[in-house]
């Protein structure tokens, strides 16, 4: 279906026509790293968030508020329904960020700190490469993946001496987070270009609101509530600022500078977690924290000026 936009009715956007104009690079790295900054705190946010709920009501209730918030943006718009064929990319989308990555994430974090969890994040933007362009056919260049497998091998290098290099059970849910997150992240970038990025996130959430109504009542049911401010704030985080608002600007940034560079400005994102993680968790770092800050800066100039 297409609908003719109009200076007067913003919500009438054409869903099957690109909507981020070619080569607006600067407000798409932007949008990208906004996106960034928004994830970064998920780890920490769920560290609180688990303080009050267990781990399937702290996912499921996360993706029912943010489903609650991105519907109630899709009928104040009234937002038409995308076309049939992008049905089965947003349920690629729903399945790895809406469900699969929350629930791998917060069943690892009952066991793992966010230090050692930021490892399947530094890992991230390389395996969303890897899978954008067997997807999507990006062929970027071979300087783009040396930066990029220096960037995530030094990241990977910090974040194992930071959990003192011990491998934990809650390696296997982190590893399968890594998968479902990357291909999610994919199909959304691809669909963000023939529609606008928070169209596709609130689409995917509202897709799963037939699963998250009863996975709500039943954990609920099951789990023991505990409300703290610590564990609200963090609930409230994950569900409006990672699953929602951060979504709609990566999807964004992707749909502008395509979604290899903007995977490689998420190598940032693991230390970024370990600053949040020591100023809101109270965990403490090493003085190898600046060496790697600078080893992943450079790899993300690398990547960024590197031509595909």
């Amino acid at each position: 279906m297409r609908v003719q936009s109009s200076a007067t009715a913003p919500s009438r956007i054409a869903v099957d026509s690109p909507v981020t104009a070619p080569g607006n690079t600067s407000s798409g790295t932007l949008m990208a790293a906004l996106g960034v900054v928004a994830f970064s705190l998920t780890f920490p946010a769920t560290a609180w968030g688990l303080e009050g709920f267990g781990p399937w009501s702290l996912v499921a209730v996360r993706s029912l508020l943010a489903a609650l918030i991105a519907g109630g943006c899709l009928l104040a718009l009234r937002v038409p329904l995308p076309g049939r064929r992008h049905w089965l990319g947003l349920a690629v989308v729903a399945a790895g960020v809406v469900l699969g990555f929350p629930l791998l994430t917060t069943l690892a974090l009952q066991t793992s700190t966010t230090a050692h969890a930021a490892v399947v994040v530094g890992l991230l933007p390389l395996t969303t490469a890897l899978l954008s362009a067997l997807r999507i056919g990006t062929r970027p260049s071979r300087t783009f993946w040396v930066a990029a497998l220096a960037g995530a091998a030094a990241v990977v290098a910090f974040t194992v001496q930071q959990s003192g290099g011990a491998l934990t059970t809650a390696d296997a849910y982190l590893f399968g987070a890594l998968l479902v997150c990357a291909a999610g992240y994919t199909e959304g970038g691809r669909l963000a270009r023939v529609m606008p990025g928070w169209q596709v996130i609130g689409w995917a959430l509202v897709l799963c609101l037939p699963l998250t109504v009863p996975a709500t009542a039943l954990a609920l049911a099951h789990e023991p509530v505990r409300l703290t401010a610590h564990g609200v704030a963090g609930l409230l985080w994950v569900a409006a600022g990672s699953q929602f608002l951060g979504l709609v600007v990566w999807y964004r940034g992707m749909a502008a500078i395509g979604v290899p560079k903007a995977s490689q400005l998420q190598l940032a994102q693991p230390l970024l977690t370990l600053v949040w993680s020591v100023l809101l968790l109270g965990e403490h770092l090493t003085v190898a924290a600046p060496l790697t800050a600078a080893a992943v800066l450079v790899c993300i100039a690398v990547t960024q000026r590197s031509r595909g």
